[in-house]
């Protein structure tokens, strides 16, 4: 364990000196720093003429139902502070600290791809060849879409591999957990989740798919010889110094005592405390904000030609570089210059996670939560942390307030639906309001632009309500700030 923290504050000292842009702030600022942020959390959008609403990161934790909540803030290129806030169990009182772990939910994939992609550069995998050349225990089934097309590596890590199963719930403490063959097979029991199997043309399609992570996961096994979570911890987790990581599944019993317990939307603890999921490079990494930020670090240095812990600055370059869906391999990438951010988030059973980088400013921080609420809460203190370091990125909206009549709200109220959601509307005295998941457990209220567009506060979204020939209100499309509009048809 001491080797172990030497080679931790080794790297975090490296990361010091490599970017070293402005002096490091002193330990006075850096308490300043957080509790502006923790006292300065923001909305997606306020209305303009109003003052800018105050809220705390308690009171807001509170507001839903999040238990507890972990970040660490990255500047200068080295991790400038990190802290924990609330409890690691509701109505308990052991308190969340930087050390406390999380479950990082879908974080685990882009960590598990500097692992995969560390055996490209000792030429034991490749990314551009079919993965039954190198599959022992399992094969990809073949189908009339691998006909001319393969499965590779690279489609895998990047969610165009045309594979289905697009996430994991996990298993519950009184539920046989699979193997990863049965998970691939969807053998059902032990298995929750459908068979992974190639519904469409690798490399024509970008589709999210744990499922087509967890084929890679079986790749790097059957090459490498070796247990997943040993692979993992080998390849990446000690060289990166990321001591309070692991993929282990179920977590070692000498682990739990400082592992944040999972939340539902109620704020009840999750049975068992937690899930467990086999399909550890998609969601399985056990970890803390801290660690998370030393492997955003190795990426910045990595891409800077400034170190070389796991992968190459070209590998690097390479795991970055966009191919479809603003995705690299495992991991979101966007923009260009100092402007070019990675990221990625994580959505499990009662734990929500968020990390977001700068690539080339030496800026980022990773915020994970034990509550299913979790979200919109990481998007405030995210906004809040962008708001206190001058990020371009997680800016706050501001929107005006038509003057309308509220009797023509009695025409918007009803219920709409989307393919995968569904949208419910209703007036309460002079106001409307929107009940809809993708936006959070709350009921928002919905304000008005003009007759009819409307806004929320809690996320950057805009909602017109679209009009038959005879003047029916029909249809509502919302329209994201940083997403393509959908439509939602009215169904009564």
């Amino acid at each position: 364990m001491i080797t172990k923290n030497l080679a931790r504050l080794a790297l975090l000292a490296f990361a010091i000196s490599t970017f070293a842009a402005e002096p490091a702030a002193s330990p006075d600022q850096n308490r300043a720093r957080t509790t502006r942020i923790e006292n300065g959390l923001l909305p997606a959008v306020i209305v303009k003429g109003e003052p800018r609403p105050t809220m705390s990161i308690s009171d807001r934790m509170a507001h839903y139902k999040v238990p507890g909540v972990s970040i660490a803030v990255i500047n200068n290129g080295a991790i400038e502070w990190a802290a924990g806030y609330g409890v690691t169990e509701a109505g308990q009182s052991p308190p969340v600290t930087a050390e406390t772990i999380f479950q990082a939910a879908s974080i685990s994939k882009p960590v598990f791809a500097m692992g995969a992609l560390s055996l490209v550069e000792k030429r034991q995998l490749d990314l551009d060849e079919d993965v039954n050349l190198k599959l022992k225990s399992w094969k990809v089934p073949a189908n009339e879409f691998t006909k001319e097309k393969k499965v590779t590596l690279r489609t895998l890590l990047n969610h165009s591999a045309g594979t289905t199963v697009h996430g994991f719930r996990g298993y519950g403490a009184d539920e046989p957990v699979p193997s990863l063959l049965d998970v691939l097979d969807g053998r059902k029991p032990p298995a929750n989740s459908d068979p992974v199997r190639v519904d469409t043309v690798p490399g024509t399609k970008w589709r999210y798919s744990g499922g087509g992570i967890t084929i890679a996961q079986l790749l790097v096994m059957d090459v490498s010889g070796k247990p997943f979570p040993q692979f993992m911890r080998e390849t990446v987790l000690d060289k990166l110094g990321m001591n309070q990581s692991t993929y282990e599944q179920p977590l070692p019993k000498d682990w739990t005592a400082r592992a944040a317990a999972a939340h539902d939307r109620s704020g009840a603890i999750v049975k068992g405390r937690w899930h467990t999921y086999p399909e550890a490079a998609a969601a399985g990494l056990w970890t803390t904000p801290a660690d998370l930020a030393l492997f955003a670090i190795e990426i910045q240095n990595a891409r800077a030609g400034k170190s070389n812990q796991v992968l190459s600055r070209t590998m690097t370059a390479e795991m970055l570089e966009p191919i479809r869906g603003g995705f690299g391999l495992g991991i979101e990438s966007k923009g260009k210059g100092r402007s070019a951010t990675f990221s990625h988030g994580g959505s499990n059973e009662g734990f929500r996670t968020q990390m977001f980088a700068y690539l080339e400013t030496g800026q980022g921080a990773v915020v994970m939560t034990n509550g299913e609420n979790g979200s919109p809460l990481i998007d405030e203190i995210m906004r809040g942390i962008a708001a206190e370091y001058g990020w371009p990125d997680y800016k706050v909206g501001e929107r005006a307030i038509a003057k309308i009549d509220p009797k023509l709200y009695a025409s918007y109220a009803g219920e709409y639906r989307t393919r995968n959601s569904s949208l419910n509307v209703a007036v309460e005295g002079d106001r409307l309001f929107v009940k809809a998941d993708p936006l959070g457990p709350d009921r928002l209220e919905l304000l008005p632009e003009s007759e009819t567009k409307f806004f929320v506060t809690a996320a950057d979204v805009a909602f017109t309500f679209r009009k038959d020939e005879s003047g029916k209100v029909t249809e509502i499309v919302v329209e994201p700030a940083s997403a393509s509009p959908v439509t939602a048809k009215r169904v009564n």
